[in-house]
């Protein structure tokens, strides 16, 4: 039953005061997690809003990206925003994402951990940076944060927005909360046409599309002297890759490996979505019988290496350019899908489980031009990788239409570019203006 406006408001008020109340907790929930490796031991702080950077003068426009996928989406963005002289703060929310942003951006942003979404941390956050637009992308709804910007009249808009079946459901069962919350976007750009849609029923407007920015990105960079030395090591092996990788799709590819490696003789590179969990990917490896080297060890890849372990963060790019046949993950054993648009840029025939729903649309247009195939099981999955492997002629005409899909994909940027005209053209007229030195310390 749908909730009235004004219980829409209690029960915004309600999780500001649960958040009040969980305040004091935080530090030990944090603590916790960095011990798992899940955050900056020596940053902790910035998540209660401290910062460690100076804030330089003139213009700043905040951007939060939650986690990889998000931050390598707006490295164009970003790069456009800097060239017109704005400063860019970058905040994001997991240890992988920052490592991402210090080797793609390096000195061109600032970047902090994103503050917990608690009134204290927020307000301490926006007092010290005191951007001039938020900029969230995809799907980032934090209430007390949203609510803060709006109280402070700072735009908050929303970038490549996409909605997923899950969250649209889950906000469809309490229309005026959500209607409450998304009425205070200034601006979503959304990508594509039923994420638009989904949007505008909420309750956000105004909202346009772009489609998918991660296709006007750049490739993954890699070093060539380390790929050129991989290169070597494998010869002329026949390879296939499963990336991004989630709980249960590792031991899928190990099965697909030891069905097909007596008739191919091939080399699995397997790159779990959080290398975290590399050690227990390996024992599982090892305990069924197969040699494994591993990137953070240097391993050297051998004619007895059966699966290369990409353990490492930042570096798709090198294992996306060792193979021409790519299964991406989370599509299998977890809902959600992975970019898919990636391996297709890098010359991948792209194979997916059918649970992709956090990139339907992107996955729609690779099938439709016959870059990408959907398997729906491990044994499916293991005779798309061999036919791929032995047939050149079919592998050769998924990677070409790969590409042509990217080229016709084009453009999302330029689209976003020209939705937010209105809000960073003043700051680059303001940016000329102003001196270039720090203000506060």
């Amino acid at each position: 039953m749908a909730l009235s406006d004004g219980l829409a408001s209690f029960a915004l008020r309600s999780y500001g005061w649960l958040g009040l109340a969980a305040y004091p907790l935080s530090g030990p929930m944090l603590a916790y997690r960095a011990a798992k490796g899940k955050e900056d031991k020596a940053r902790r702080a910035e998540r209660f809003g401290h910062a460690s950077l100076p804030r330089p003068a003139g213009p700043l426009v905040w951007i939060h990206a939650a986690s990889v996928g998000e931050t390598t989406a707006v490295v164009a963005l970003m790069r456009e925003l800097r060239r017109r002289d704005i400063h860019v703060l970058l905040t994001t929310g997991t240890v992988t994402s920052a490592e991402v942003a210090k080797n793609r951006l390096g000195d061109m942003v600032l970047h902090q951990y994103v503050p917990l979404d608690l009134l204290p941390s927020i307000r301490r956050f926006l007092d010290y940076w005191q951007p001039d637009i938020a900029i969230g992308v995809e799907s980032e709804i934090w209430p007390t944060t949203l609510a803060e910007l709006h109280r402070r009249h700072i735009p908050q808009i929303l970038v490549n927005a996409r909605m997923s079946d899950r969250s649209f459901d889950r906000w469809k069962r309490h229309p005026s909360i959500a209607e409450t919350l998304f009425g205070k976007l200034a601006l979503v750009i959304a990508q594509s046409d039923l994420d638009a849609e989904r949007f505008r029923d909420l309750g956000a407007w105004p909202v346009s599309v772009s489609g998918n920015i991660k296709v006007d990105s750049d490739a993954p960079p890699c070093d060539e002297q380390v790929l050129e030395r991989y290169r070597q090591q494998i010869g002329e092996r026949k390879t296939w890759a499963a990336i991004s990788t989630f709980d249960g799709e590792e031991k899928i590819a190990s099965m697909v490996h030891r069905a097909l490696k007596a008739h191919t003789g091939m080399l699995t590179v397997l790159v779990p979505r959080h290398p975290e969990r590399s050690d227990e990917i390996e024992a599982m490896l090892v305990e069924k019988g197969l040699v494994v080297a591993r990137r953070t060890r240097g391993d050297v890849v051998t004619a007895e290496t059966d699966v290369f372990l990409g353990d490492t963060i930042g570096e798709m790019g090198l294992y996306l350019r060792l193979t021409e046949v790519a299964f991406v993950g989370r599509s299998l054993s977890a809902d959600g899908g992975q970019n898919p648009l990636e391996p297709a840029m890098l010359g991948c025939a792209v194979l997916s489980g059918p649970q992709v729903s956090n990139f339907r649309e992107s996955y729609q247009r690779l099938v439709r031009k016959g870059s990408a195939r959907i398997v729906r099981d491990a044994e499916m999955l293991a005779k798309a990788v061999h036919f791929l492997l032995n047939n050149d002629m079919a592998r050769s005409k998924m990677i070409d239409a790969g590409q042509e899909s990217m080229q016709e994909m084009r453009g999302a940027l330029t689209a976003t570019l020209k939705g937010l005209e209105p809000y960073i053209s003043p700051l680059s007229v303001k940016a000329k203006l102003e001196p270039r030195t720090a203000s506060q310390s």
